[in-house]
């Protein structure tokens, strides 16, 4: 069995349950590029007596994916990251977050290079390393088919 092409020919694999939550699934394909990822912001706000629901309806969508953070300390910017491609590859270009995104050790943004290469299978945590949204980069073979998925590790 195989999972459906992406368009772009790469998915997001969630390898936390905090990632999983946000994607609302195991992986997610890109289906386009650029792909912005950011917070979910619009769904909560802070009271002193902590979250409290709340959708505005009336503010455009600043990201293609939103990340759910419930921690009191926020690892994700509301608008963090993006994936590109161009001639040379796919890469991770960061949208001014306050902690950065780690990939595969490489930091962008928060000090680091704003904009990193992507290659099958790197790991991308998404703020600091205390972060728990974690996934994997993935790319499609050249069948245009990613093979069946193991286990995730």
């Amino acid at each position: 069995m195989s999972i459906p092409a992406s368009p772009t020919g790469a998915f997001l694999v969630a390898l936390t349950p905090e990632a999983s939550e946000s994607i609302r699934a195991q992986e997610i394909n890109i289906p386009f590029v650029p792909f912005r990822v950011g917070r979910e912001s619009r769904q909560y706000r802070w009271k002193e007596v902590g979250l409290v629901g709340e959708r505005r309806r009336s503010d455009p969508p600043n990201n293609d994916l939103y990340l759910i953070e419930r921690d009191d300390v926020m690892n994700v910017s509301r608008e963090h990251f993006l994936i590109d491609r161009d001639s040379g590859g796919f890469h991770l270009l960061d949208r001014g977050s306050a902690c950065g995104t780690l990939v595969e050790g490489r930091v962008a943004g928060h000090g680091g290079a704003p904009r990193i290469g992507l290659a099958d299978h790197d790991v991308i945590i998404v703020g600091g390393s205390s972060s728990r949204q974690i996934f994997k980069f993935r790319l499609e073979s050249p069948g245009g088919t990613k093979p069946e998925r193991g286990p995730v590790r």
